[in-house]
């Protein structure tokens, strides 16, 4: 047997049908046109709250969400890392921002490759739900831990 199709043996990668293409297309499309308003909403710096944070005007404290989007413009600008940095800015939409990312490229290999991972596959049938519910809140329980921590180092 040759040393590839020992490989492929587990089922890793698996030629796509062209319903996993087709599907693998419209993330990769939806994932481009997410940046692309997100960059543009940067780049003509439309402000998605005008009055600012209410929790932060009321408490003086960052809320949960607070900075998420001024961290996704950073990031589709390329401003990543650094003082001034997406992932200063808010530690949590930047690492959902690096997923989708991944995701991205996943879709746009398996669209125009037509090569299927079998991970994909597993990964949705043994994963609920639930579980990337759970995930995104720990996330961004994270990600606010460190933002309500600068406030409070910022005050001192």
């Amino acid at each position: 047997m040759e040393a590839s199709q020992q490989l492929n043996k587990s089922k890793f990668f698996s030629p796509a049908s062209p319903r996993q293409r087709g599907k693998a297309a419209l993330v990769f499309v939806a994932m481009v046109v997410f940046f692309a308003l997100l960059w543009l909403g940067a780049h003509y710096k439309i402000s998605l709250s005008p009055y600012g944070c209410g929790f932060e005007q009321k408490y003086d404290l960052p809320c949960p969400t607070c900075r998420m989007t001024t961290s996704a413009y950073k990031f589709a600008r390329g401003e990543i890392f650094g003082d001034n940095g997406a992932f200063y800015t808010q530690p949590a939409i930047a690492l959902l921002c690096c997923i989708l990312i991944i995701i991205a490229f996943l879709a746009f290999f398996i669209a125009v490759s037509g090569v299927y991972f079998g991970f994909i596959s597993r990964f949705f049938t043994e994963v609920k739900i639930r579980h990337l519910i759970l995930a995104l809140i720990i996330i961004i329980a994270a990600g606010w831990g460190v933002t309500l921590a600068r406030a409070l180092a910022e005050r001192h």
